[in-house]
């Protein structure tokens, strides 16, 4: 008997892939709220000096003369995240093969949703920030935190049509493929061109071994984690490593559903034809049978689908929480709170994520459907729309990553922009919560 958490029997009566995804992500946000909290604990209180040492540990990878020294945060951040942006990867390209983004009537309004809530909460940064020090983190509040924002909609129920989630995820998946676009280019200081071409061919590497139809997971790895260091020595952000690589990963069954259905039926006849003994021990024959059948199992799955349900868990329970406690923790001084958060940093990120996100996510899919080039999700509101781009403006994870990368080696421009992120991403949330609960189910302003 499978048994799921609380906030997750709202799903629990179906298993299909997009199911175990849900399943995932409100798990991973369940357990970064924790982790962000725990976070905020250490970085003020007494064991703030033994939470800061922790994470600059140096860790050193050492084969002979060589050596790869970096500090446990620099690990996480430039390793262990890029599993976590492999598997961004394998779900933006599940989504658009079988998922919301395949069908482009459906798609075209969470695209374009996605895109005004990036391309607004730029500007509004840009300008107040504008021929400052602080310019360069527009990037900053272009992010939604797909974990958060989708537990937000599965706490809330019955109340939320499957519709409505299927959108906020089409949206955060499109969200998702434009911040590692920024990363890529606009993050990217200097290039160093040997690296990032050996990179350029581990990954052809890994598309030969998909044309030539290879499965195995472990000739991907082994080349995939050459690509990885070969991008982490060009100066490209390692983790893009991690988003390239998942777009080699064979997407297609070696056999055809209805092979698969037609042999196994044969199997399974051939299985009944033994006796059943006594003692219940199976033939010997059944036991090949049944491996047969394992192995056609194999062949009808895809390596893409195994590796995204795989490491879903791995990345839920430790990799992101590990982010989450190693980047949340700052010290906060609750006397000049109120004065950071209306530094241009944080200010900026605080409306680009609350009122940047509203404009961009509802406002163009207002027009959208005005002018009628796209539909509202199925049983849903524009009232539930605004709720979702409330949303929208949670933050967290990726505007965290971006921040570091925005404000490399300045600590108090990193520190003014978690903070704008922790508020924004706090009040997008509760607003968020509270407008699908208690406002847009009664229809108080369905004809906006």
């Amino acid at each position: 008997m499978k048994l799921y958490a609380p906030w997750e029997k709202a799903f629990n009566k179906i298993s299909t892939p997009f199911e175990h995804f849900i399943h995932a992500q409100t798990t991973t946000g369940m357990i970064l709220m924790f982790m962000t909290v725990l976070a905020l604990i250490l970085a003020n209180t007494p064991l703030t000096e033994a939470y800061t040492h922790l994470f600059h540990t140096k860790m050193d990878l050492v084969v002979g003369s060589w050596k790869l020294s970096h500090t446990l945060h620099h690990w996480i951040n430039d390793g262990l995240m890029a599993i976590f942006f492999f598997i961004i990867g394998l779900e933006i390209k599940r989504e658009i093969l079988i998922g919301e983004l395949s069908n482009i009537k459906v798609a075209i309004l969470p695209i374009l949703a996605a895109i005004g809530g990036m391309i607004f909460p730029a500007l509004i940064y840009l300008s107040i920030n504008s021929n400052q020090a602080g310019a360069s983190g527009w990037g900053i509040p272009m992010a939604t935190d797909i974990a958060f924002a989708i537990s937000a909609l599965v706490l809330l129920g019955k109340r939320i049509p499957t519709a409505l989630v299927t959108f906020l995820v089409a949206l955060a998946i499109v969200d998702d493929l434009g911040a590692v676009l920024v990363i890529a280019i606009f993050y990217t200081e200097q290039i160093n061109f040997l690296p990032l071409i050996l990179a350029g061919v581990a990954f052809f590497m890994m598309i030969s071994l998909n044309r030539f139809g290879i499965h195995m997971i472990l000739p991907y790895f082994i080349v995939g984690l050459f690509m990885w260091f070969f991008m982490l020595e060009s100066g490209v952000h390692a983790t893009i490593a991690g988003v390239i690589a998942a777009l080699a990963i064979p997407s297609k069954p070696k056999q055809t559903p209805l092979d698969f259905t037609q042999e196994t039926k044969k199997l399974l006849q051939e299985y009944d034809s033994y006796p059943i003994a006594t003692n219940h021990i199976l033939h010997e024959k059944q036991k090949a049978i049944l491996l047969n059948i394992q192995d056609r199992i194999d062949a009808i799955g895809t390596p893409s689908s195994r590796l995204e349900h795989d490491l879903h868990l791995p990345v839920a329970l430790i990799i992101i929480p590990l982010f989450a406690l190693a980047n949340a923790g700052i010290a906060i001084d609750f006397a000049s709170l109120s004065k950071t958060i209306f530094e241009p940093i944080s200010f900026g990120i605080i409306l680009g994520l609350i009122m940047g996100k509203v404009i961009g996510i509802f406002g163009i899919s207002w027009l959208a459907i005005k002018i009628k080039i796209a539909n509202l999700p199925q049983g849903s509101s524009m009232s539930q729309i605004l709720g979702v781009a409330f949303l929208g403006g949670i933050g967290f994870t990726m505007s965290i990553f971006v921040a570091d990368l925005a404000f490399l080696g300045n600590d108090e421009f990193i520190f003014q922009a978690k903070a704008g992120i922790l508020t924004a991403s706090l009040f997008s949330g509760l607003l968020g919560f509270f407008w699908l609960k208690y406002i847009a189910k009664s229809g108080n302003i369905e004809n906006l």
